[in-house]
């Protein structure tokens, strides 16, 4: 899990996102509000909701472009439990949170691979990657 984790605000301009995820070479960011998780704003929903829509970068907000339906661990959860979500998913990143609803960290698919055996690898890639 890393612990170090960049955020951004619900009100921020998408652009100001991609230029965060550029700049961190990260496809997702954690949306926080103060201290609570509101949800995830990936690349792909930049380009999906916004881009494709002829949005304008630098006044449509993060919060109206971003993942609905929030999925997270409990830091207090195994690595196991956050691997069988992301294969339920199909996502390649978790954030992590307290059990007071703060974010701690985000679990990525690179974190399970380098705690897993090789037939879990192999397992996890394969369903996460699955087409849906």
């Amino acid at each position: 899990m890393s612990t170090q984790v960049e955020s951004v605000r619900p009100d921020a301009s998408i652009q100001e996102a991609a230029q965060k995820m550029r700049s961190l070479d990260v496809g997702a960011l954690p949306v926080v509000d103060g201290r609570q998780l509101k949800g995830m704003v990936t690349d792909r929903d930049i380009t999906i909701r916004a881009t494709a829509e002829g949005r304008d970068p630098k006044t449509t907000a993060v919060q109206e472009v971003l993942s609905p339906d929030l999925v997270s661990v409990f830091d207090d959860q195994d690595l196991e439990d956050a691997a069988q979500i992301m294969q339920q998913k199909q996502i390649r990143r978790l954030p992590v949170l307290s059990r007071d609803q703060r974010l701690v960290g985000i679990v990525g698919l690179a974190d399970v691979v380098a705690e897993a055996g090789k037939k879990d690898i192999v397992r996890t890639m394969q369903d996460v990657s699955k087409p849906s």
